[in-house]
């Protein structure tokens, strides 16, 4: 473990819970949203516009040995924490960040043998046209390969337990009274419905990025290159080889509508799941659920015949 204060670093020592006390849970994420994962998708983002120069071509890129690609390209795949402790080792000097990972890649150029290319590095960008695209990109996969199919296991768990129950009958409350009865797996398929509708608009919400040079009109790219389309290479770089959506018209920096989009979905998501943790809760708390004792676990420091939903409860909290 590392030391940390005179302190061995454990996740007890986070100031956040999110990879503190909730470290075991949440673990993952760190694969998208730390900064050695921010480093990394920079890195590639930089290594796959150099390889997209390199297809176009550019004129004093066509003599770039293209066997060396595959060398690149795994500077990315096998990218790992020394790399970028020496992408932070440089950034000490830079005191920038991008320029850092800029720095890095000439030094590995140079161990590949293509050093008299690396001025291409980077090549009338800005810092934002690596940070406007690893954003999304981390983004995008989390909820790929993470967020997305964990709300697909909820919502099948749900459904298999409305299945479970859907014999059951149970009486409604409406105001907090008795009203109507009503079917236990019913109540739980409002949730699924409602789960799977704001998923549908989520999936709509495309991936947008910003790359457009420094003001976002490809300046540099045309001052050096006038001839070239650079509209439609950054379109299909954007689009095709990062598979983002590009915002064409922008300022230095990305419009981040999109990703509010995005967070407000998030945000009506765990609405839904807030009211069922409450609902379930409640269930519990009117005695049409009961809960199982665990074997040591105790339901509070002065009345220990107690069992509390600390799970829904917990949840609850969290959303």
């Amino acid at each position: 473990m590392h030391k940390i204060s005179g302190m061995e670093y454990h996740p007890i020592n986070s100031i956040s819970p999110a990879d503190g006390r909730y470290y075991d849970r949440t673990r993952e994420t760190s694969t998208y949203f730390s900064e050695f994962a921010l480093i990394k998708y920079r890195v590639y983002v930089e290594i796959q516009y150099f390889v997209a120069l390199v297809k176009l071509p550019l004129d004093q890129l066509k003599a770039f040995p293209t066997e060396k690609i595959t060398d690149i390209i795994q500077i990315f795949e096998q990218f790992s924490t020394a790399d970028a402790l020496r992408i932070k080792e440089i950034e000490r000097t830079t005191n920038h960040d991008v320029k850092a990972v800029e720095y890095f890649l000439k030094e590995k150029f140079e161990l590949i043998g293509v050093e008299s290319f690396s001025e291409f590095i980077h090549f009338g960008l800005t810092s934002q046209d690596i940070n406007n695209t690893a954003f999304p990109l981390m983004i995008r996969d989390y909820m790929q390969q993470v967020y997305f199919p964990q709300l697909d296991a909820l919502s099948d768990d749900l459904i298999n337990m409305a299945d479970e129950w859907k014999n059951i009958p149970m009486l409604a409350r409406t105001h907090g009274q008795p009203a109507s009865p009503t079917i236990l797996g019913k109540e739980l398929m409002v949730f699924v419905d409602r789960i799977h509708k704001q998923m549908g608009l989520m999936y709509m919400i495309p991936f947008s990025a910003k790359f457009g040079g420094a003001t976002g009109n490809l300046n540099a790219h045309y001052a050096a290159y006038p001839d070239i389309d650079w509209i439609g290479f950054a379109d299909a770089f954007v689009n095709h080889v990062l598979e983002l959506d590009r915002s064409r018209i922008t300022t230095q920096i990305e419009h981040y509508d999109n990703m509010a989009a995005l967070s407000h979905s998030i945000s009506r998501i765990n609405t839904i799941l807030i009211d069922l943790c409450r609902d379930m809760w409640t269930y519990i708390s009117q005695e049409y659920f009961g809960q199982k004792t665990k074997q040591g676990e105790v339901g509070s420091s002065a009345m220990p015949h107690k069992v509390n939903p600390i799970d829904f409860e917990n949840a609850e909290g969290n959303f």
